[in-house]
């Protein structure tokens, strides 16, 4: 049976499936890029809600997403286009070929735009049209950003990581349990890629901490001090934390939202090996 090779999930699927992701396809033959150009979400937003607060500051950024995820938070704000697309999510979806897209962020130079950002869902499991979009945004003399979770191939991260000028990749904890048991991800698979994305691309890492789950200070310190043994963009700086606050929603509504005290803790606790340690939805 055929295996999909972009995530560690490896789904196999027969002609006709869709993955777990929603979002690639085995038909006739070969995998497909099921959700390729299909946006339903578009913005202009500030760089520092993707979050990145080290690169381009103050900027603007037209940010877009489709629908799929290879992950299975069951906290995501997102759900309606990261699982259910056809069942959940009720507002359809706009083709917007690279091209225009390249020329919708550049009629919003003016506004402040700097590029282009791919994130709302997880835009690697249509990484064919990340690339297609991203090649076209460059010839216009902007900037691409990309927000990932971070569980992708080798092979994926390699055809990617050269035209992205900067990522924010979700590092969600440090323990293989939490991300197999409860995200139904793969941590080594994170680390391999914020690792190889660091030498090519400015990167800044986001945790989400869930009480009871991934806040612990023995945690902290041990993912605070991997970050840091890491040079970002070949050793011009080291990469940035930024430490969220979870809040109940979708699946997962029975465990309060993050103390804020809790928080500025494990902030603390960062800080001991991190230069740029951020808190965000506090």
């Amino acid at each position: 049976m055929p295996r999909c090779d972009v995530c560690h999930n490896r789904c196999n699927l027969n002609e006709g499936d869709v993955g777990l992701c929603r979002a690639r396809k085995f038909e006739d033959g070969s995998f497909k890029c099921a959700n390729y150009g299909l946006v339903t979400s578009i913005a202009l937003d500030p760089i520092e809600k993707k979050p990145l607060n080290l690169f381009y500051p103050g900027s603007n950024i037209i940010s877009v997403g489709s629908y799929g995820c290879n992950l299975r938070c069951p906290f995501c704000q997102n759900h309606e286009i990261s699982y259910g697309f056809g069942k959940e999510f009720e507002g359809g979806a706009r083709f917007i070929a690279p091209s225009e897209l390249a020329e919708i962020a550049e009629s919003y130079i003016p506004q402040g735009n700097i590029g282009v950002a791919f994130t709302y869902n997880e835009p690697l499991v249509g990484y064919e049209y990340v690339i297609d979009t991203a090649k076209e945004v460059h010839e216009r003399g902007l900037k691409t950003v990309l927000v990932s979770n971070g569980c992708v191939s080798q092979k994926v991260a390699e055809l990617v990581i050269p035209h992205i000028d900067a990522m924010n990749i979700d590092l969600k904890g440090f323990t293989d349990s939490y991300y197999e048991d409860v995200l139904h991800g793969n941590r080594r698979m994170v680390m391999d890629f914020i690792e190889h994305a660091a030498g090519g691309s400015h990167v800044e890492v986001t945790t989400l901490i869930v009480p009871g789950y991934n806040d612990s200070d023995t945690e902290m310190e041990e993912l605070a001090g991997w970050i840091s043994k890491l040079d970002n963009g070949n050793g011009r700086e080291k990469i940035a934390l930024h430490i969220s606050r979870y809040f109940p929603r979708f699946r997962m509504t029975d465990i309060p939202a993050t103390d804020l005290d809790k928080i500025y803790h494990l902030r603390e606790i960062a800080g001991k090996y991190l230069d740029h340690v951020f808190t965000g939805n506090c």
